[in-house]
């Protein structure tokens, strides 16, 4: 059990520190390269924009690897159960990280890794797009579909919770900010490896 316990919490301590700015794409891309490249392989595969699915991981998880939902409090000090299944950067609950394990991912996709939560967002909005007609472009209506889930955005469950169109709205102006920000050093991003040079590196 104590190895266990041990080799748990050895993956938490090597999960990548959440970026010291948040507000810069740039300054999170080049803290952490490869989220670059998790993103834009989700974004070829899925069409969500780079820029939006890293103001969803923010708001989810403010890219901390291992984030859950704080425990209740019984008696207001004594620790108690999760209000939710949700964890990792993408806070994707068990039932919808279990479909995409069997529809898109794979039996090892980990929501505490960024390529895997990248993939999950795209694949999610993919999803949402089909069924909801919203375009990957929209950021606002894709978040307030990806909270409340496809059903409960077409039965409009979000109308009622303030608090969820205030994130979506949140969402959607960090993901513009980072779409304005991206071109300063996506070329950089893109083009980094010693191997990628000219007609090798494609940075449009």
């Amino acid at each position: 059990m104590m190895a266990v316990g041990l080799l748990s919490s050895g993956c938490a301590m090597m999960a990548p520190s959440p970026p010291q700015d948040q507000t810069n794409i740039c300054k999170i891309f080049h803290e952490q390269p490869k989220w670059y490249d998790y993103a834009r392989e989700a974004e070829e595969q899925w069409g969500t924009p780079i820029a939006t699915q890293m103001a969803f991981i923010q708001q989810e998880s403010s890219f901390r690897s291992h984030a859950r939902p704080p425990r209740n409090r019984i008696l207001g000090f004594i620790p108690g159960g999760r209000p939710s299944s949700a964890r990792g950067y993408s806070q994707a609950l068990d039932p919808v990280w279990g479909e995409y394990r069997e529809e898109a991912g794979s039996a090892l996709a980990r929501r505490s890794h960024m390529k895997h939560a990248t993939d999950f967002i795209g694949w999610y909005n993919r999803r949402t797009h089909d069924q909801l007609g919203i375009s990957l472009q929209n950021p606002e209506h894709l978040y307030l579909a990806y909270h409340e889930g496809q059903g409960g955005y077409r039965r409009g469950t979000f109308r009622s919770k303030p608090q969820v169109i205030r994130a979506a709205s949140q969402v959607s102006a960090r993901a513009a900010r980072y779409q304005s920000q991206l071109p300063a050093c996506e070329a950089e991003l893109r083009c980094r490896r010693f191997y990628q040079f000219g007609p090798f590196c494609s940075t449009g």
